[in-house]
């Protein structure tokens, strides 16, 4: 039986072809996927809690591979979240699974919208590891509603945002946003897909219990499935 998400990702691969990128480049080898799971043995507990620090591995990582974006995470079990309390303590109830795709680059690098949609709400989630400044669209298809959230975005892009107003597709939503307003993360935006968003505004569940992971396989699209560099 198809669950909601299942629908949804059937039709972004049909218009898959009509979406606009949400980061300007020229080729898929400006893209490095990056590991944050516990593979990654390069992920020491003091590089990751030195916001500075994990910023600087994220650059100099770019840099030796010639690349300009990092890009990945679509439920990626990871263990860069034990860098914040905001997370969970405890691992047999800590989230570690991550529900968005994540394009790492330097701060000021502007993201676009993929298609046309409204503001759905927006808000500045300001915990340290949490998504700082964050916008979510809403968005239509043959019918079928759906939101886009827009995490780790600077503060100047939800100043003068409005409930209701629309973006078109190629629009600027944000710009990735400094430390201080992004969530003290390196400059990246998180960007994911839900079918509904629960009452939530401004906010939405970006990384959860693995032990939950096919409950929410149900209500969240394949974000890769917008944006297939």
């Amino acid at each position: 039986m198809l669950t909601n998400a299942d629908k949804i990702n059937e039709l972004l691969k049909v218009h898959q072809r009509d979406f606009y990128p949400l980061v300007k480049y020229e080729h898929k080898a400006d893209f490095l996927p990056l590991d944050f799971t516990a593979s990654n043995t390069q992920l020491t507990a003091s590089l990751l809690i030195d916001t500075a620090l994990f910023s600087k591995y994220i650059d100099e990582t770019l840099a030796k591979a010639n690349a300009k974006y990092g890009i990945g995470g679509y439920f990626e079990h990871r263990t860069v979240y034990a860098r914040s309390p905001h997370f969970g303590i405890d691992e047999s109830e800590a989230r570690r699974l991550h529900l968005g795709l994540d394009i790492w680059a330097p701060q000021n690098t502007p993201v676009y919208n993929f298609m046309d949609a409204k503001v759905h709400s927006f808000g500045f989630n300001n915990n340290f590891g949490d998504y700082g400044a964050t916008i979510i669209l809403e968005y239509q298809l043959e019918g079928f509603t759906f939101y886009g959230l827009y995490g780790h975005l600077s503060l100047k892009d939800i100043e003068q945002m409005a409930e209701g107003q629309e973006l078109i597709k190629g629009q600027v939503v944000g710009h990735m946003g400094t430390f201080e307003e992004n969530g003290f993360w390196p400059p990246h935006v998180h960007f994911q897909l839900m079918c509904r968003m629960d009452g939530k505004n401004g906010d939405y569940p970006g990384v959860v219990r693995f032990a939950d992971k096919q409950q929410w396989l149900t209500k969240i699209p394949d974000p890769n499935l917008v944006f297939s560099f």
